[in-house]
């Protein structure tokens, strides 16, 4: 009975101490996420100001799930905004506007994004990662703060503008193919993290078995054991490697002359 009474105590001891820490991270985190761009000696001004001119964004402001960004403190009435993410303004208004004048710009600076994007900061700093800590990139060019679509916008199934943002710099892969990897139809990050990954080309997995989530394999008639994927005998091609680094399809995102992906 001692021996059980002793166990359940360390135990109830242990669940008290990583409650607490839990309560005390997650109070630290939110204070940390919510805590606005500081600028010394700028006071919030709030987003009507903000408005009187930048009306194109005030605009469509609303609509985007920046908007919901809450800071405690700000002089903001209900919910904030443009300062939540480009720091107070008045030092900003009275120096008569201007782009980067006395005002946090991310477009510049990444840091502000990743205050509260902590999971995507920690992939920027992953092995294989889009240069936008190294400054040739910046969240902007990918990504529309102001609107309401999460990817910049340009027509078509949100899926499809997904393709097309990644498209502007990687025309050779996102171009038409005669024969078609219906994976781009999905979207490019089905095979790849866009942020970082631990993978070479930012690959989600790093083997066959990225292939294999869509391509299933099926008993085929041969003897036991043996893989088909469709009718295609594959028990010694997956020996040799990745599916598109064995020689087998290396035209993986398509190909205009052979519908096995081949070049």
């Amino acid at each position: 009975m001692c021996k059980w009474r002793w166990w359940i105590g360390g135990f109830s001891i242990a669940y008290l101490a990583l409650a607490g820490f839990l309560l005390i991270s997650c109070s630290t985190l939110q204070r940390t996420v919510v805590a606005p761009p500081e600028i010394e000696g700028a006071t919030f001004v709030g987003n009507k100001v903000c408005a009187e001119c930048h009306t194109n964004y005030a605009r469509m402001f609303p609509a985007s799930a920046h908007s919901r960004v809450l800071v405690e403190g700000a002089k903001m009435a209900g919910q904030t905004g443009c300062e939540s993410c480009h720091g107070p303004g008045s030092k900003h208004v009275q120096g008569g506007g201007g782009r980067g004048k006395f005002i946090v710009n991310p477009r510049k600076d990444p840091t502000t994004c990743f205050q509260c994007h902590l999971e995507i900061h920690a992939q920027f700093n992953l092995p294989q990662h889009h240069p936008l800590v190294e400054g040739r990139l910046n969240c902007v060019q990918c990504h529309d703060p102001h609107g309401q679509d999460i990817f910049k916008p340009a027509g078509g199934l949100a899926m499809a503008r997904q393709n097309q943002t990644c498209a502007q710099c990687h025309r050779e892969q996102a171009r038409p193919f005669v024969f078609e990897h219906e994976a781009l139809r999905e979207g490019c990050t089905v095979c790849h993290s866009p942020h970082g990954s631990i993978n070479s080309k930012l690959l989600v997995e790093r083997d066959a078995n990225l292939c294999l989530k869509c391509h299933a394999q099926v008993a085929g008639p041969g003897a036991a054991g043996d893989i088909y994927i469709g009718k295609v005998w594959h028990t010694g091609n997956l020996t040799r490697g990745t599916c598109w680094s064995a020689g087998c399809h290396t035209a993986v995102h398509g190909s205009n002359l052979n519908a096995q992906m081949l070049y």
